[in-house]
């Protein structure tokens, strides 16, 4: 009987722990000032409609989830090639991101800047910050799809809004492309 007393009294502290209200996460400054979420937002998922090679003016797909307990919202995300026979270039002027997933697409958000430092570095900045508990996608344009098969892999960092802020890395994406085994005859 002992330890059923014992039991059920943690079972009730448990549940009255459980029962606390949550409360809104801060984010997180560091010494030097900087600004780094408090939890940082998940890379969803990466996809492209498209998964042949060689295929002209197609789109990756990049879908993020900012958690409720982000604490700041999301103002960049920074995508770096890292794995790749070739590399794939963006066409800037046509990026694009959307509230929601690729299926469930939502309100359009507008897109500040989208900056290229080369082909395999490529940043795209908020007009308004997205703010916690969001699903975002940003819809990347390229030229076309890499002549060469295989699995290309992108990195990709997110920076909370701020003056001075610090990216985390949310994991990479990975996208899949397939030689055109189509043939006539």
């Amino acid at each position: 009987m002992k330890y059923v007393s014992s039991f059920l009294s943690t079972l009730f502290v448990g549940v009255g722990i459980c029962s606390l209200p949550q409360f809104a996460a801060n984010a997180v400054t560091l010494g030097s000032g900087a600004i780094a979420f408090a939890q940082p937002p998940t890379l969803v998922s990466a996809s492209t409609p498209y998964n042949e090679t060689s295929v002209s003016d197609t789109t990756y797909y990049f879908t993020l989830k900012v958690p409720a307990a982000a604490g700041e919202s999301l103002q960049q995300v920074t995508f770096t090639q890292v794995s790749g026979t070739e590399e794939i270039e963006f066409n800037s002027n046509d990026t694009f991101a959307f509230v929601g997933t690729r299926d469930r697409r939502g309100e359009k958000l507008a897109v500040k800047s989208v900056v290229s430092n080369d082909k395999q570095n490529f940043t795209v900045t908020f007009a308004n910050p997205v703010p916690p508990d969001q699903t975002v996608t940003i819809g990347l344009r390229t030229y076309r799809n890499p002549f060469n098969d295989g699995v290309y892999l992108f990195g990709v960092k997110a920076f909370p809004s701020g003056q001075e802020t610090v990216g985390q890395f949310l994991g990479v994406g990975r996208l899949q492309f397939y030689k055109d085994t189509y043939s006539e005859g």
